[in-house]
This record gives structure tokens, C-alpha cells and sequence, in this order.
């Protein structure tokens, strides 16, 4: 088994547990359980992405699952700020005197 053989089936195997991983999304009862399952569904995806990059010598590739990752950073801030301010821990509110 040569190299590119062999990191394209752990792009494989990724991609596998990611979808497994989708179960979670989808049956999440809290919004809480669905963000972090897709905080692994979009760090497996660029994992497999960073993979399939390596293993083909696509450059693009790598580009775009960088991007991804920055992308998924930006969502997860996002994701927390809502919620704090959805629950009235806004420390910029203050009452005291």
C-alpha cells in the first residue's frame, strides 16, 4: 500500500465517523448537542478535505479546507455569544451601581 493509497482511506474512514457524527445532528436535544456535533462534522470534513489534498497534491484543496477551518471558528464564537445573550449573561449589563 503506498502512501496516497493509504491517506485516502483514512479520508475514508473519517468521512465515516463523520457521518456518524450526522446521527447526532439530527437527533441533538439541545442546540448545545447539535453544535458540537457540527463542530465534528466540519473537523472531519476538513480533515478528509487536508487528506484528500495530500494524498492528490491538490493545492486548492488544502486552500479550501483551511478556509473551512477558519470558517467553523467564526461559527463556534457565533454559536456562544448568541446563547449567553439568549440567557441574560451579557456582562456588558450591568445593574450594580
Amino acid at each position: 500500500m503506498t502512501i496516497p493509497d493509504f491517506l485516502l482511506a483514512a479520508a475514508v474512514f473519517v468521512l465515516a465517523t463523520v457521518a456518524l457524527g450526522l446521527v447526532r445532528i439530527l437527533r441533538g436535544p439541545e442546540d448545545a448537542d447539535r453544535m458540537m456535533a457540527t463542530q465534528l462534522f466540519g473537523t472531519g470534513g476538513i480533515a478528509a478535505l487536508l487528506l484528500l489534498g495530500v494524498a492528490t497534491e491538490a493545492r486548492a484543496v488544502l486552500d479550501v479546507a483551511l478556509t473551512l477551518a477558519l470558517l467553523a471558528a467564526f461559527a463556534s464564537v457565533a454559536f456562544v455569544r448568541s446563547a449567553s445573550s439568549s440567557e441574560g449573561d451579557d456582562p456588558k449589563e450591568t445593574n450594580s451601581p
